[in-house]
């Protein structure tokens, strides 16, 4: 084990202290824009580089992808060499390579451009965090810093197609990550001057063998679901894709059952409610993804509609998922996770009920109608996903607990994108809206899946069980009724692990 020393946490003037929040939500904003912004720009991008649907799925799952699988190894980096210097290195990655996306000229280079992506990503989600409630010294300011941080990463998400929208109407798709690069010096520079080193006062070791299995079970998975409708679901390159992606899954929770510290510490997922809030945060994600994909594919191929229209249509989504988000974290924070799931089930499972019956000519008010539904269930199924992960936990586990649940949301992301782009592959202009309604009926489902969650049953006396490293002296137990400040602190950060009282100087999404 390799110790650190963690410098005394800086007394930062309250300008400072909002301003490092302002740099971080700035990085946020970048990750989650960038995972959806994307998708607007699919029929020009393929029109650009001459790729069918299956290499433009690539294009987006690269970067889900790489960004899932490197979330946790990320903010064990960042506790051992310090979380300012990760952050930095993160956004200078993300900048050369959003620079290389602009500049591909196959799709196989913006396919690769995109996994680096990626790994600057990773280095920027949770490590903002950690960046973020280490500098907020009280409960309720940090907690209304992570209820602000919470919508920047809803907001994010749900605009990347609109803003893609407006920049592909006049620049064209290289515009989308040419965009980048003006915000990401400004965030060098500010990140330089306002934001303090800091690292965990006990670093882990890097788990490089969970790291390679993790990722080849995500790739293999992903992969065969985007080439399954080209290959064929039986063909014996599908067959040696589903085995592969099997004995890559038996091998990491193999290896993973017996390290001291592992990447993912699996007795989590004996815990039913852990294990379905995990479910639904995949659920979540997919349902979005796929939303996103459809409705652009849709509304261009089959409808006509301009790259701007078909990005503007989707502003009641991103309305909902902004406005609900942080009054979702209030909603946690006040009465636990149970009704604002309840809530973002049911506008989900409606949403996708909406579109079930797409036509070539459906009225545009139901399309508007839906996605405010969709981006309504959203904004509040999102915030309360990691409180119900870490329900009845140790505080020593809710780190990691908040990092799986982070990784589980991009995963489902890049399967959205999966399932979305094998559904309308091989489908006419004319027959695409019959081939989606499958994927509108998998959105329903998804918010069934999280109206399922929202009912497992929680438990609120004592949290006990070893710590992740296996020793009992780390352990806590939370015997006691919350206080009113920490109750304060209970929001939840859809990148990261929860926060509580005390000291946040190992929030980096890994214990």
């Amino acid at each position: 084990m390799t110790a650190t020393t963690a410098p005394a946490r800086p007394v930062l003037s309250a300008r400072r202290r909002w301003t490092v929040l302002a740099v971080c939500c700035l990085s946020m904003f970048l990750v989650g824009l960038d995972t959806t912004i994307v998708n607007v720009g699919l029929p020009a991008i393929g029109r650009g580089l001459d790729v069918g649907t299956r290499g433009l799925e690539w294009i987006v799952d690269a970067y889900t992808l790489v960004l899932a699988s490197l979330l946790i190894s990320a903010g064990a980096l960042a506790d051992r060499f310090g979380r300012r210097r990760v952050f930095q290195c993160g956004l200078a990655v993300f900048g050369a390579a959003s620079l290389l996306c602009a500049l591909a000229p196959s799709a196989g280079v913006l396919v690769a451009a995109r996994a680096l992506q990626g790994v600057g990503a990773s280095m920027l989600s949770p490590v903002a965090l950690a960046i973020v409630v280490n500098a907020m010294p009280g409960p309720r300011e940090r907690a209304q810093a992570i209820g602000i941080w919470a919508s920047v990463f809803g907001l994010s998400m749900a605009a990347g197609p609109v803003t893609g929208g407006a920049l592909l109407a006049g620049l064209g798709w290289r515009a989308l990550f040419w965009a980048n690069a003006p915000v990401i010096a400004a965030a060098l520079v500010l990140s330089a001057v306002f934001v303090p080193e800091s690292r965990a006062p006990r670093a882990r070791r890097l788990d490089l063998p969970g790291q390679f299995l993790l990722t080849m079970v995500l790739a293999v998975t992903v992969g065969v679901l985007i080439e399954g409708p080209r290959i064929g679901w039986a063909s014996p390159a599908a067959l040696a894709g589903y085995a592969w992606a099997a004995v890559a899954t038996a091998a990491f929770v193999r290896v993973e059952s017996r390290r001291r510290e592992p990447l993912m510490d699996l007795r989590l997922f004996g815990r039913p409610v852990f294990s379905g809030a995990v479910v639904g945060a995949v659920a979540v994600f997919v349902a979005l993804n796929m939303t996103l994909l459809l409705n652009t594919l849709y509304l261009q191929h089959t409808r006509g509609w301009t790259r701007l229209a078909a990005g503007a249509a989707t502003l009641p989504l991103a309305v909902g998922a902004t406005v609900c988000a942080p009054w979702s974290g209030r909603m946690v924070g006040r009465t636990g996770p149970r009704l604002p799931l309840l809530l973002g089930g049911g506008f989900l499972t409606a949403g996708g009920l909406c579109m079930v019956r797409l036509t070539p000519h459906t009225s545009v008010l139901v399309l508007l109608a839906a996605y405010a539904l969709i981006g309504t269930g959203f904004g509040f199924a999102n915030a309360p996903i990691t409180n119900t992960a870490v329900d009845g936990l140790p505080l020593a586990r809710a780190g990691v607990a908040g990092a799986i649940t982070s990784t589980a949301r991009q995963l489902g992301a890049a399967l959205g994108i999966a399932l979305a782009g094998g559904l309308v592959a091989s489908a006419s202009p004319t027959g695409l809206a019959r081939a989606s309604r499958p994927g509108w009926i998998l959105v329903a489902a998804c918010g069934a899946v999280i109206l399922l969650v929202a009912q497992a049953p929680r438990r609120r006396g004592a949290a006990t069980g070893p710590a992740p490293d296996g020793n009992p002296s780390r352990e806590t137990r939370r015997d006691a009724p919350p206080s009113s400040g920490e109750r304060a602190t209970a929001s939840w950060s859809a990148a990261g692990p929860p926060v509580r009282g005390g000291d946040t100087s190992t929030a980096s999404g890994s214990p």
